[in-house]
């Protein structure tokens, strides 16, 4: 585990980031899941495997309309259960080799950090994007009780279930976009160093408006691969996720320069 943290409340220092930055990132991403494909796929498989629990229970008390809003909603508290990876890539990139010691003694240790306060803040913003998903669904198609199949079809071949496509998915663009911007560096940010969440978020919102295309350009690669591991069932998610996940590890050590004083 990684001890060298001060409690120190100082701004990072941020740097410039390039589409260059993003692609390096994810290669970084994908080699760090090669190095270590059994811890990146079991923590992978933790959260799929979450996910298909969460569908379940979503079918079991007749609300399949929530569906698409949880699975989507991903997107938003990715980062946060990420730390397992940034554990593994730390660990990487110190020189040695990922142990199931090592990484829940880091992932325990980080807990101690503001992590907890990010992860409620993510949580909330899920929340609330499921309200409005749930409101939205009521406002364009009615509140009759309906079968999954049913619902599928009503929202695939009426014009108010295209209308519900469209407003709906604008909607939860601007909100994975809010969260993305507080969000994209502040957990690993807050894994790797002693610092206060508010801190952290004020940092990433800082690089995500002196970065803007390149960091939209990561955003949409996020979206992009989360909507392929929905479409897979949430299968993709034992890769996808492990990927960015480090990648994510790579771009903030690219995009804050080190702490001083850091080795």
């Amino acid at each position: 585990m990684n001890d060298n943290k001060n409690t120190g409340t100082t701004m990072p220092e941020i740097r410039a980031v390039t589409t260059d930055d993003i692609l390096e990132s994810l290669a970084g991403g994908l080699r760090d899941f090669r190095s270590a494909p059994l811890f990146s796929i079991v923590f992978g498989g933790i959260y799929a495997v979450a996910g298909w629990l969460l569908l379940l229970l979503l079918f079991k008390f007749d609300l399949p309309f929530l569906v698409y809003p949880l699975t989507a909603g991903f997107a938003l508290i990715a980062p946060f259960i990420a730390t397992g990876f940034y554990a593994i890539s730390r660990q990487l990139e110190d020189g040695g080799r990922p142990s199931w010691t090592a990484l829940i003694d880091d992932v325990l240790g980080s807990s101690r950090s503001d992590l907890g306060w990010m992860a409620i803040v993510t949580g909330f913003s899920l929340f609330i994007w499921m309200d409005i998903a749930a409101l939205m669904f009521f406002g364009f198609l009615g509140l009759n009780s309906l079968s999954a199949s049913e619902t599928v079809s009503m929202i695939l071949t009426t014009p108010a279930g295209w209308l519900f496509l469209l407003i709906g998915n604008a909607a939860g663009a601007v909100i994975a976009m809010f969260v993305f911007s507080f969000s994209v560096v502040s957990f690993p940010l807050l894994f790797d160093r002693r610092i206060d969440f508010v801190t952290a978020m004020i940092t990433s919102v800082r690089l995500v408006r002196d970065n803007f295309t390149p960091m939209a350009i990561w955003c949409v690669i996020i979206a992009a691969l989360i909507g392929l591991s929905l479409l897979s069932g949430l299968v993709g998610l034992f890769v996808i996720l492990p990927v960015l996940g480090h990648a994510t590890w790579h771009l903030y050590r690219r995009s804050l320069s080190p702490e001083p004083g850091a080795a």
